[in-house]
């Protein structure tokens, strides 16, 4: 069966609002158009990113064997992947660098009852449509709407795979309903916080700050918190100061100081739990792409030691 655009939307994870273009595929963002706005006269970079099809997915349960969609890429800042995987094991890959920019692609999965997920290009921006499936499927339950803020490594860089992000590897042992608006180059911004229409999280998690670990002034932080606590009130948040990057080891003593002036400002909020990031990867550069983005394994270590720090801090 083929399924029409309104129920494709209904298996489309990770967006805050879903548009259909005038040749009928469906386009995410995970930004409010205002929101966008400001990307786009603020920073071409970020106005790239922020379109990305980072953390997104479509997930059913099915007893389908075989799926298929047509997909158009419309940007792309480094070729990663998308993914499928059965029941949490990754079955399938295709590299963005090895298809075409618009195509289809077809799946064979097992028989039986599974959970289906594919993830779409954490560095690409992605529109879909035309899904079709050989069996009926069912919406799959998830846990906290969790809106997850970010730079580069949040948005998914590095592993140059979209299940091994750090955020997709949390996210398959978590189950939370996400939101990513991780993008590459960003900073601790206030002026991109506002209130989304219709869209209210349970939890937030922050992982920023390497992208302005020397500067010398706290204010822009301190700023982003209070603008943070002005919008979504005592929310739970977590907060996760930046991991290790180590090219610049001369610039370490500096991060360092930094991470400590990073939580000395979120413990004034009773609501935000600190996650120390040097703790979750390893500091050496065979768990890096460039000494600053973690790899497919840094991503994988990444994501697990987050959860164990989310399970054990209660958050």
């Amino acid at each position: 069966m083929k399924l029409s655009n309104e129920q494709l939307k209904s298996i489309y994870y990770g967006a805050y609002r879903i548009s259909e273009t005038e040749d009928g595929y469906l386009q995410a963002f995970q930004y409010t158009e205002r929101q966008m706005r400001y990307f786009e006269e603020a920073s071409d970079f970020w106005f790239e990113r922020c379109t990305a099809s980072n953390a997104k997915t479509l997930e059913f349960r099915t007893k389908a064997t075989r799926f298929s969609l047509e997909y158009k890429i419309i940007w792309a800042g480094s070729e990663d992947s998308i993914e499928l995987a059965i029941d949490g094991l990754i079955t399938r890959i295709f590299y963005v660098k090895d298809i075409e920019k618009e195509g289809k692609l077809s799946f064979d999965i097992p028989s039986g009852e599974k959970k289906v997920t594919l993830y779409l290009p954490a560095d690409a921006t992605t529109l879909i449509r035309n899904f079709e499936i050989d069996a009926d499927i069912c919406h799959v339950e998830k846990g906290d709407k969790v809106l997850w803020m970010g730079d580069s490594i949040t948005q998914g860089f590095g592993p140059l795979r979209s299940t091994h992000t750090y955020v997709s590897v949390a996210n398959r042992l978590l189950n939370y309903d996400i939101i990513n608006q991780g993008i590459g180059g960003y900073v601790y911004d206030k002026k991109v916080l506002e209130k989304m229409e219709g869209y209210d999280p349970d939890k937030i998690i922050i992982s920023m700050g390497t992208n302005q670990y020397g500067t010398e002034s706290m204010k822009d932080i301190e700023e982003y918190y209070e603008r943070l606590a002005e919008v979504y009130g005592n929310r739970p948040v977590l907060c996760i100061t930046p991991i290790w990057r180590g090219d610049s080891p001369d610039g370490e003593p500096t991060l360092i100081r930094f991470c400590h002036k990073l939580k000395e400002i979120c413990r004034k909020y009773p609501n935000i739990t600190i996650v120390d990031g040097f703790q979750l990867v390893p500091h050496l550069s065979e768990y890096f792409l460039d000494n600053l983005h973690p790899n497919a394994l840094g991503g994988e270590i990444y994501g697990r030691n987050l959860v164990l720090a989310i399970r054990e801090t209660g958050f």
